[in-house]
């Protein structure tokens, strides 16, 4: 595959990626978090991969480089959607202070 072919099918996949995102209804957000960090754990395990199978240093980096990515986007991702959950709890109640001074 030639490289004007690869460009033109990225830059397909991006318009379609961002048009279907931007659809999306916020009550869905938090599920396709929860999706996306699924993904990302794929993207973990192919690191994990390519650094078992690695032949030179360049393979070694490239694995390295996408452990760090998929590790940062699983965390990330986790308390985004821990947070959005949060809003959608129940609030607790602070307890009022009873007035005596004894503690």
């Amino acid at each position: 595959m030639d490289l004007i072919t690869m460009i033109t099918i990225f830059v397909l996949a991006a318009f379609v990626g961002f048009e279907v995102i931007a659809k999306v209804p916020t009550t869905l957000h938090t599920p396709l978090m929860s999706e996306t960090n699924a993904i990302h754990g794929i993207v973990l395990l192919g690191g994990l991969i390519v650094i078992g199978f690695a032949n030179s240093t360049l393979d070694e980096v490239i694995g390295l480089i996408a452990i760090i990515f998929g590790t940062v986007n699983i965390v990330g991702g986790f308390l985004v959607t821990d947070r959005m959950l949060e809003m959608f709890g129940t609030k607790k109640k602070k307890k009022a202070d009873s007035g005596d001074g004894a503690e």
